[in-house]
């Protein structure tokens, strides 16, 4: 897989909360824990549209 540019990574934030992102290298997605969504990174470009993001419960309700 094609690796994502880590200046590009450091200016990306999450389009819905303006936080950083994480970047998940084995599911290759950038990743907002606190609100439990994931942005896919395709062909090495972050696709950062929230309709296209996968949800998954927000890292405070996981371990309840």
């Amino acid at each position: 897989m094609t690796e994502v540019d880590s200046k590009l990574l450091s200016l990306l934030v999450c389009p819905m909360s303006k936080l950083p992102l994480r970047y998940d290298r084995q599911a290759h997605e950038l990743v907002n824990d606190a609100l439990g969504i994931a942005y896919p990174i395709r062909d090495g470009v972050p696709i950062m549209l929230v309709e296209e993001a996968r949800r998954f419960p927000p890292a405070d309700r996981r371990h309840r």
